[in-house]
This record gives structure tokens, C-alpha cells and sequence, in this order.
């Protein structure tokens, strides 16, 4: 996303934050924003024509602010209302944008929820969790050919799709990972399954206004020893940085630090691969 849509969806998230967890949010139900936003992103993608004039950079945001209360009024929260209002008033590069806005906008939402509404399912506090649960399914999807067919699969029942997301995560995930991971598996939107959920894993990263990093170990860290390595990390980059860790015995021992497309690479396997190199 670029130079307008950019920061439109700036401008947004900032308002969504302010509608939903700000001191005027009280008792806002912030996962039944998010669910209307999802529902709001689907009629927009079926409806081409909805789509285009509410994106037209040539017409009035009053209009267009108008076209949504006719179409959404009666079926979405107040709150869900302005939201939608707010976004479709701004300036956006791409017809795609708006929708992948308002995508973005939802999960938001339901990550506000798991931080700010206790009382549904989990306390509060908890994007952290839903975070990591949606990276670790993601990499199981990404292991498993047979598993990544059957999401991406047009043929298959959204209620298969669902089942299926369900007995994997059973109760290791919170209620609103399992509902983000639904999303992904019936609304995918011309991704695959695994590219929707490190989106949405990035959605929850800037929210923190954090670093990721993708860390593999040949064996499972100490709390003590994440805590090292979040400290030097930080250290490194000038800013905090969130640990997503897997174990894999391939890589013999030591780490492999994956930040954005940089690569610090201190493991045992590494270290024999570049002696290899430098003696041929």
C-alpha cells in the first residue's frame, strides 16, 4: 500500500483505536465491530460497483459517506457506521485499498477486544497470545501440503474449512485467534492461507509498533534466555522487538534470527555451511 492509502489507513487505524479503546469506548463491544467490519468487507468485494464509487477519488466524501448509511445503516452499529464513514471519506491510491483497509481494520478490532474487553471467553491483555497462536498455526500450514490444499481449496465447504481449523487449534488458541483463523480459511480474499495469516500477524506487530522476529533453535529457550536475546535484539535495531520461536533439531544448535528480510544466522548448521564455502 502506497502514498495515499497509506496514510488514509493511518489516519484510520488511529480513529478505530480512539472509537475502541479510547476513553469514550467503554462498554463498546469491540468483536462485534470487528465482525461487522468482515461483513462489510465481504459486500464490498461482491459488489464491483459498490466498490468503485465508494473508492472514485472524483467523488465527494459526502456522497460517498452518504451512499454507505443508505447501504449499511440499518445492518451495522453506530460505531461500525462511523468507521466505515471515516474510511470511505479519505483519499485511496487503488479501488483494492479500501477493502484491504477496512480487512485490516476489522482485525484491529478483534484484537482490541482481546486486550481491552475482558469477560468474553479470555481476560484481557491477550493480543500478545492470539498473536503467537496465529503465527505457530501458520507454520503448520506451511509444513503441511495436504492441510494447505484443503483451506485454499474453492471446492470445500466453508463449514469443512471451518471444522477443520477448529479440531486442529481445539483448545490451544483463544476464541478470537480461532475466529481470525476462520476468517482466513473462508475469506482468504486471493490469498493463500498462509499469506492471510501473516498479514493478520503483521496487523497485530503494528499495533504493538514493534520488530518481529522469526527466531529458530535447536532447542527450546529459557524464559532467562528470551529475555537475553529481546534485550540484545532491541539493542541491535533501536526499537522492541517481539520473539516468534519455533524449534527445529535441523539447524544442530545456536539461533537463526529472521527480521524482516534480514537473516542473522548463528547457527551451528550455519556456521558449517560457511566454512564449507570459504574452503571450495
Amino acid at each position: 500500500m502506497q502514498g495515499a492509502s497509506r496514510d488514509a489507513l493511518a489516519q484510520a487505524w488511529a480513529f478505530v483505536e480512539g472509537e475502541l479503546s479510547g476513553t469514550q469506548a467503554s462498554g463498546t463491544d469491540a468483536a462485534g465491530v470487528g465482525e461487522e467490519l468482515f461483513g462489510v468487507v465481504a459486500v464490498i468485494d461482491a459488489q464491483a460497483g459498490l466498490r468503485r464509487a465508494l473508492s472514485d477519488p472524483s467523488t465527494d466524501g459526502d456522497r460517498k459517506a452518504g451512499l454507505v448509511e443508505a447501504v449499511l445503516g440499518s445492518h451495522v452499529s453506530d460505531v461500525t457506521l462511523r468507521i466505515v464513514t471515516e474510511v470511505v471519506r479519505a483519499r485511496w491510491s487503488r479501488m483494492r485499498d479500501l477493502a484491504d483497509s477496512i480487512e485490516t481494520l476489522a482485525v484491529l478490532a478483534m484484537l482490541i477486544d482481546a486486550d481491552v474487553h475482558p469477560g468474553r471467553g479470555h481476560p484481557a491483555g491477550e493480543s500478545d497470545d492470539v498473536e503467537d497462536e496465529m503465527f505457530r498455526f501458520g507454520r503448520i500450514v506451511e509444513a503441511n501440503a495436504g492441510l494447505r490444499s484443503a483451506l485454499a481449496d474453492p471446492a470445500l465447504p466453508d463449514d469443512s474449512k471451518v471444522s477443520l481449523v477448529s479440531a486442529l487449534v481445539e483448545d490451544k488458541a483463544r476464541p478470537v485467534t480461532l475466529r481470525l483463523l476462520t476468517q482466513v480459511a473462508t475469506r482468504p480474499r486471493g490469498r493463500s492461507p498462509e499469506d492471510a495469516i501473516s498479514d493478520y500477524t503483521g496487523i497485530a506487530s503494528r499495533r504493538r509498533a514493534r520488530l518481529v522476529a522469526r527466531v529458530t533453535t535447536a532447542v527450546g529457550l529459557t524464559d532467562a534466555e528470551i529475555t537475553r536475546l529481546q534485550a540484545a535484539l532491541a539493542g541491535l535495531y533501536g526499537h522492541e522487538v517481539h520473539l516468534q520461536i519455533e524449534v527445529d533439531a535441523d539447524i544442530v544448535g545456536g539461533v537463526v534470527v529472521h527480521v524482516g528480510d534480514e537473516v542473522l544466522d548463528g547457527s551451528v548448521a550455519g556456521r558449517l555451511a560457511e566454512a564449507r564455502r570459504r574452503v571450495e
